[in-house]
């Protein structure tokens, strides 16, 4: 878990503990001990901590944050108090990435020497916390309150070269930062043979003229922005202890925070969309020696929105992009979108002149298939149209290479129909972005019934490769994401003609935490494109139930952003949404025409209502094998549908509300206007009912149980 070694009159500690070398107890107790030996060693006159692998250390490790490991000693604290207090100098040598915890280890040392791409951070904001042990209180003695509050409060990662200037680093280097951080481990303990102190963080006195204004003035804005979370406002507070109190008190002020953001919900919601995440990237009953395939080569077929937006994910992950479109206006469109959409990211410091000219280069485009022909991947990005995407895949069928994988963006059709137009449907796979697919972090993988775990592999690299969140899903009608979501907005329909108006269901989620409701999303997507995937469902469901307000808002042309009317009016200049009078009488004309005497709607039945839709069918899409594990259905939500974060995603949010409410409520709902059928909306899943009656949560649920 660490190891010790005397190099020349320098003792060097490498931390070891896999992936990441996360400060978990066994390396804390293993690393005290290696720093009291150097301390007794009387051959050691300085010691270096380094980190075994790919980087220094990732920080604490959150899986022991709700087990007693985290409070036994070592503490953290105690352990870079040791360090810090040591009459030997002690220099971290960083390489990878320092965060967290990693770099509050770092910070304790009496110097720092980096390679100049170490990613340094403090990002614990964004688990609902603050750093708590040390951060606060010794980055902003060494860098300055300012820049300490804006690393702190903004949890953000940034390379070591970026902070050149800042006074976290004595030396940079480009090499490997091992020999130059024994190199000043030496220099410095001459200088302390010769009588001069050691740099400690602790003991320097941080400046900031008018100390009391900046803090108001940064609370303010960060309550404001925060949305009522607790931990940025923490942050602020914490930073304004080492400005104002003594070291040593503001350390203990820090603990005692960083121990009341641990036992709040925010905490717990987004400590499980970490772990969430980070579990998605395992792929049950993926065979060992599935190897992913080499993609150095790919085509997008289509220069729309979402073709363009794919070509651009790809492009930015260093990958030559061949776009193709049918005919050449729609081509130029869609490589001035590509060249827009970088131009404004330049313009905005987004981007380098030589990142700016290098992406733009990555992306060619072509009239026709000779491209594909060489494809390592195709992605096809075309109309949501059965008939279309049948001559896209038969034209691919006869160009691709044998063992190049053809995807399909689809969001809604069924990838083995898909995959049936070729004749290597092992090769086909559906790869679902969000748009738009450049910014959007969520990537649905979408298993087919005969998709070769090879493929799987690559999509799964692939993902990686291009910073997305993937989760693999099985072949349904909308895969994860947009299969739940229907259920969401029938519910959102049927309350308008039951009495609640669009903008108040809107705002009614928008408090309780989601990003957008739902008439602002239909208004974003397109309500053309929604009534095309209700027509499809009722051809094939026709038992379904929607309100009709959607289709009489299409009617009457108010189709969403794109025209400037939907179901809200877009003032040009004006960025917030308009209730619109048409939109709202259009509403109640519907009510009447059913006979419905429109009643108050709380915010709490609205939210019940929209959640529940969300939860019954999560947990029908699980019982039928769709999703692997609950936690991937709140990825999908959290990562790729506006889903508080905080709030961990709808599978756990149910967990925490307890199953046998969430079925009380939701039988409560099954009593409604007869057109709606709730009796029959309203049943909830087997595998809810079982979970609740057996005392389970959908955290237990292991989908192998079935079988």
């Amino acid at each position: 878990m660490s190891h010790y070694q005397l190099k020349d009159g320098v003792a060097v500690i490498v931390l070891d503990n896999p992936p990441v070398n996360a400060l978990a107890l066994a390396l804390r107790l293993r690393l005290a001990d290696a720093v009291h030996s150097a301390l007794n060693d009387p051959e050691a006159n300085a010691v270096v901590l380094t980190g075994a692998g790919r980087g220094f250390c990732g920080g604490g490790d959150i899986t022991e944050f709700d087990l007693p490991a985290l409070s036994q000693a070592p503490t953290l604290m105690a352990l870079f108090s040791l360090i810090e207090r040591s009459p030997k100098p002690v220099v971290a040598a960083l390489h990878g990435n320092a965060l967290g915890g990693g770099l509050e280890l770092a910070l304790a040392c009496h110097a720092r020497v980096a390679q100049s791409k170490t990613q340094v951070g403090l990002p614990e904001v964004h688990l609902g916390l603050v750093p708590g042990a040390g951060g606060t209180q010794r980055l902003p003695r060494l860098v300055g309150p300012e820049l300490a509050l804006n690393l702190v409060l903004q949890g953000r990662t940034c390379s070591a070269q970026s902070l050149s200037e800042s006074g976290l680093f004595d030396r940079l280097t480009d090499a490997a930062p091992l020999d130059s951080a024994v190199q000043l481990a030496r220099e410095l303990a001459a200088e302390v043979a010769r009588g001069r102190s050691l740099k400690r963080a602790g003991e320097l006195t941080p400046k900031l003229p008018n100390a009391q204004a900046f803090f108001a003035y940064a609370r303010a804005t960060a309550k404001a922005q925060s949305r009522g979370l607790p931990a940025p406002v923490a942050c602020v507070d914490c930073v304004e202890y080492s400005v104002t109190l003594p070291f040593q008190e503001g350390l203990d002020r820090e603990f005692d925070t960083f121990w009341r953001l641990r036992g709040t919900p925010e905490f717990a919601g987004l400590r499980h969309a970490f772990l969430a995440e980070r579990k998605a990237s395992e792929v049950a009953g993926l065979p060992t020696e599935a190897k992913p395939r080499p993609v150095e080569r790919t085509v997008v077929i289509g220069g729309g929105t979402m073709g363009s937006g794919i070509a651009m994910s790809l492009a930015n992950a260093g990958l030559p992009v061949t776009m193709i479109e049918r005919e050449q206006p729609a081509l130029d469109r869609g490589l001035a979108s590509v060249r827009d959409t970088y131009l404004g990211a330049l313009k905005k410091g987004r981007l380098s002149e030589q990142q700016f000219e290098q992406r733009v280069a990555l992306i060619n485009g072509a009239l026709d298939y000779e491209a594909v022909k060489e494809a390592d991947l195709v992605i096809e990005a075309v109309f949501e149209d059965l008939d279309i995407k049948r001559q896209v895949f038969e034209q691919l069928d006869a160009a691709a290479r044998p063992g190049a994988l053809l995807a399909t963006n689809t969001s809604m059709l069924d990838v083995n129909r898909i995959a049936a137009f070729t004749n290597r449907p092992e090769d086909v796979i559906g790869l679902h972005f969000f748009s738009p697919a450049h910014v959007m972090k969520l990537l649905e993988v979408v298993r087919g019934e005969r998709t070769s775990p090879a493929v799987l592999a690559t999509a799964m690299n692939l993902a990686r490769r291009i910073g997305k969140t993937a989760v693999v899903s099985g072949v349904c009608e909308g895969f994860i994401g947009n299969r739940m979501l229907q259920p969401y907005l029938m519910q959102a329909g049927l309350l308008l003609d039951e009495g609640a108006l669009p903008h108040q269901i809107d705002r009614a989620i928008e408090k309780w935490g989601m990003a957008m409701g739902p008439f602002r999303v239909s208004d974003m997507a397109g309500n053309d494109l929604g009534a095309k995937i209700r027509e499809q469902r009722l051809a094939e469901q026709p038992d379904l139930v929607y309100s009709r307000s959607f289709d009489t808002i299409v009617a009457i042309g108010r189709s969403g952003q794109k025209v400037g009317r939907g179901w809200y009016d877009y003032v040009p200049g004006q960025r917030a949404p308009v209730p619109s009078e048409e939109v709202i009488a259009a509403v109640v004309a519907e009510s009447e025409r059913l006979g419905l005497k429109r009643r108050a709607i709380s915010d709490e039945e609205i939210v019940d209502r929209l959640l529940l839709a969300l939860v019954n069918e999560g947990a029908k899409i699980l019982e039928e094998g769709i999703a692997q594990r609950a936690s991937d259905v709140d990825v999908v939500y959290t990562a790729g549908y506006g889903f508080p974060r905080w709030r961990g995603g709808p599978m756990f949010e149910a967990d925490q509300r307890g199953l046998g409410d969430v079925l009380a409520t939701m039988q409560r709902f099954s009593d409604g206007p007869a057109y709606q059928r709730c009796a029959d909306f309203w049943r909830p899943a087997g595998l809810l009912c079982r979970l609740a009656g057996q005392g389970q949560s959908f955290a237990t649920f292991n989908h192998s149980e079935l079988s």
